[in-house]
């Protein structure tokens, strides 16, 4: 009775798995192998026939679009460097320094920029950004410029600027998550055993909190990478990166180059989880700490 109760619950479990990943499969695999698929085609008018051709990826990778492809790595890779150094102060001092009651409260400001629209929160930087407002106004009030700066607006600066404050939200919540799942009484022992607060964090905090920054890195590098829209609103219509690029493409219709361009971007982001997954136990995120702990 027991072995066919234990049966019964094994197949229960199984099946309320069929849901979630029939709706994975259709929503996301599904296209993603299309979009493969396509990128061997060949454009046919405006719109493509089957074929199995690599001159989608060879005019990719051998024309002007290579450069924005490693422009592209380059910003992911600040910004996410930026963002990680601005968000890893924050959620230390959420997670071992701040009360519960009031660390729950603060991530939860975190969330309340995304009740805004996404194309509304980076117009909002032109505001701020720009000749006349208040970021200018205000260093040449405090004496640092004696006239606008120019550099604020349409360049590197205001783009890192709208991609760091974009995702740094997402990265903080995992470096929260593992920080508080640390256990207390290996820090506690560190000191015990006469090292220096530098020490313990060099040699303890920051190697178990290893998971969390490499999940904060896939959040910032890959959101980043495959951006669009802030790079045309704060870097201008000539600022290319690969989310815009791709864009650029299916503008003048040429599916096969969009889909093989996507495909490099997917390509780039599921190396990163695969050494992601190599790298760490999920369960190291997954567990324990995924629980509020009062």
């Amino acid at each position: 009775m027991g072995a066919l109760q234990g049966r019964v619950a094994c197949v229960a479990r199984y099946a309320l798995l069929v849901l979630p990943l029939t709706f994975v499969a259709g929503a996301l695999l599904v296209p993603l192998g299309l979009m493969f698929v396509w990128s061997f085609w060949e454009r046919a008018g405006f719109w493509i026939r089957p074929a199995f051709t690599l001159a989608s990826y060879a005019e990719f990778f051998a024309g002007v679009r290579l450069s924005v492809l490693e422009r592209s790595l380059v910003v992911a890779a600040g910004v996410t460097l930026l963002g990680l150094l601005l968000a890893y102060p924050i959620a230390y001092f959420l997670a071992l320094r701040v009360r519960r009651d009031l660390a729950r409260n603060v991530l939860l400001l975190f969330t309340i920029p995304f009740l805004v629209n996404y194309i509304i929160r980076t117009f909002s930087w032109v505001y701020l950004l720009s000749r006349t407002g208040p970021v200018n106004r205000a260093l040449m009030a405090a004496g640092v410029t004696q006239r606008a700066v120019d550099w604020l607006l349409f360049s590197d600066f205001a783009v890192f600027v709208g991609l760091i404050s974009s995702y740094m939200p997402f990265m903080i919540y995992p470096l929260w998550a593992a920080l508080d799942g640390l256990d207390r009484r290996l820090v506690e022992a560190s000191w015990l055993l006469g090292a220096s607060p530098r020490v313990t964090f060099l040699r303890v905090t920051l190697p178990l909190s290893m998971p969390g920054v490499f999940a904060a890195v896939i959040f910032g590098f890959v959101g980043t990478f495959g951006e669009s829209a802030v790079p045309i609103i704060l870097g201008g219509v000539g600022y290319q990166l690969m989310g815009n690029t791709i864009t650029s493409a299916l503008d003048v219709l040429n599916y096969p180059l969009a889909a093989a361009m996507s495909s490099v971007v997917v390509a780039t982001m599921l190396a990163f989880l695969l050494v992601w997954y190599l790298a760490f136990d999920l369960r190291a995120v997954l567990g324990k700490i995924a629980r509020w702990r009062f």
